[in-house]
């Protein structure tokens, strides 16, 4: 038995859940998500609540049956609050720009690398240091910050390169004489 799966998805004044054909709607007040429904699961909604059950007792069904539970809650959690990841830059000469719809970062290389940001995605840079990626769709805002940070990924030895916050680098030790 999946523990997240039997927890039903609370619905929150506001926001608007509907099931149509195969597609799971959900309306709030940051905009509207939708995900393909599986077939070896169950979606009902009921008293302001979407309940996931496994639609057989497969082990397939039940391997589904909490992560498309997380997946519902994703939908409901994006459209009232959405998501934010933030990264950080350290380096000598490493720093962020936003501009509209494009992300400049000078990265040490020998020209600058321009990223185009996704549609439904926003960039911040309170400083030159820090880019704050936010949207409703928790993926998106995931995979986008994960392509930033491939840029540059942070080394080991003076921690240099971009990672998220609150991520620890695992330090080494240089070489000795």
């Amino acid at each position: 038995m999946s523990r997240i799966g039997k927890k039903a998805v609370t619905i929150p004044s506001g926001v608007e859940a509907k099931i149509e054909s195969d597609t799971l709607t959900v309306k709030g007040p940051k905009g509207t998500l939708s995900m393909g429904m599986s077939d070896l699961i169950d979606y009902k909604i009921e008293d302001s609540e979407i309940q996931v059950n496994p639609a057989n007792d497969t082990k397939q069904a039940r391997s589904f049956w909490g992560m498309q539970r997380t997946l519902v809650s994703n939908l409901v959690e994006g459209v009232t609050e959405g998501f934010t990841k933030t990264l950080e830059i350290s380096g000598v000469g490493y720093r962020a720009q936003a501009q509209g719809k494009t992300l400049k970062l000078q990265l040490g290389y020998s020209h600058d690398v321009d990223l185009t940001v996704p549609e439904g995605l926003e960039v911040k840079t309170p400083d030159q240091t820090t880019v704050i990626v936010s949207g409703i769709d928790k993926q998106a805002v995931g995979e986008f910050a994960a392509n930033i940070r491939q840029w540059r990924k942070p080394e080991p030895y003076k921690g240099k390169g971009i990672k998220y916050q609150g991520e620890y680098i695992f330090r080494k030790e240089g070489k000795k004489k």
